[in-house]
């Protein structure tokens, strides 16, 4: 067990009772900190289920130190010591966050129930942009610019992609990242989906009991081999948000929510 040193400079948030029946772990994607999931956490069917509630931001991002590791092995085995530290039992991850959590349960190293918001499960699945940033960061002299660049940009994007009473505070939250550490956390992510082509194969043979949520407007792909591949591992249930793109669990938080309270309900019971 780690003491709390181990966890200085982290931006962690917390809610629910201390003592709850279930202590879930949130994991905010690429970029993002423990900010977007502050509208799921303030949802009242987590409060009347007694959750207790974690998040945290995978160090590196939103201006916290990285890791000396930052491959996706490394921050699996990062997150499964802070859930056993924190008594997590639920497991919730979003975007990247989502594939630190597919590796927590394919390495073994977190039995619980988990729920993946938006995860990429091939190189060919995600955003065309992001795999164009990771390209170009690989060559000398251009990458670094390239990276400087687009994080001044981001936040700008984004106001127009979020809805807009969360979209100036989650905008600023994403400007605090430091170019240099995204772009090489970005080339760990990209690497580890190289090693193993698809996760779908992946999640299926861990055994976890995992809800695969995605928006009805995702940029983020599945493949008709993946989507089937998924439909048939009998431990895990998709589930498709209706007016929600990447960023479901701002969109729709109170959807989110329910497939939470489901998850932790019926996921530990399957074990």
């Amino acid at each position: 067990m780690s003491t709390q040193s181990a966890y200085t400079g982290w931006d962690v948030r917390r809610a629910g009772p201390e003592g709850a029946g279930h202590r879930l772990l949130m994991l905010p994607g690429g970029m993002c900190t423990t900010e977007f999931y502050a509208d799921v956490m303030a949802e009242p069917a987590l409060a009347e289920a007694g959750f207790g509630m974690v998040a945290v931001t995978l160090p590196g991002f939103g201006g916290t130190p990285p890791p000396r590791d930052v491959t996706m092995e490394n921050y699996a085995g990062m997150m499964a010591e802070f859930a056993a530290d924190e008594g997590c039992d639920v497991l919730v991850g979003h975007s990247l966050g989502a594939n630190v959590a597919i590796e927590m349960v394919a390495a073994g190293v977190f039995s619980g129930p988990v729920v993946l918001l938006s995860p990429t499960f091939s190189r060919g699945d995600e955003s065309r942009f992001l795999g164009v940033m990771d390209r170009v960061g690989r060559v000398p002299g251009v990458g670094s610019l390239a990276w400087a660049v687009m994080m001044k940009a981001l936040p700008g994007v984004m106001r127009k992609e979020l809805p807009p009473a969360r979209a100036e505070v989650l905008a600023a939250d994403m400007g605090r990242n430091d170019p240099r550490i995204c772009r090489r956390i970005v080339r760990g992510y990209y690497a580890y989906l190289d090693r193993h082509g698809s996760l779908v194969d992946r999640l299926c043979r861990s055994g976890a009991s995992a809800w695969v949520v995605r928006g009805d407007r995702d940029e983020v792909g599945l493949t008709e081999e993946e989507r089937e591949g998924l439909r048939a591992c009998p431990r895990v249930t998709m589930v498709e948000v209706p007016d929600a793109g990447h960023a479901a669990l701002v969109e729709q938080p109170a959807r989110i929510a329910e497939v939470i309270v489901e998850a932790a309900g019926a996921g530990t019971g399957r074990r």
